[in-house]
């Protein structure tokens, strides 16, 4: 389980710092502001990806595993 949750914050963090700030770059552009703005909208997303990743990843990894089932030795 912690191997779960380390996941989660680590790929979190990256994830969404990546995503805000290119979104927030392309949508209103290096204003002044930005950083402020990119700092704000990334916590935000942080927030809400962490429980998405926890909740939603191992129905994923189901998924996965019914499409691409392993083949017995």
């Amino acid at each position: 389980m912690k191997q779960k949750i380390a996941f989660a914050m680590i790929m979190g963090v990256l994830t969404t710092g990546i995503i805000s700030f290119t979104l927030i770059s392309v949508n209103i552009g290096f204003i002044p502001v930005f950083f402020n703005i990119w700092l704000k909208s990334w916590a935000i997303a942080y927030l809400v990806v962490i429980p998405g990743i926890l909740i939603i990843g191992p129905l994923v990894q189901k998924l996965v595993n019914k499409l691409f089932p392993e083949k017995q030795k």
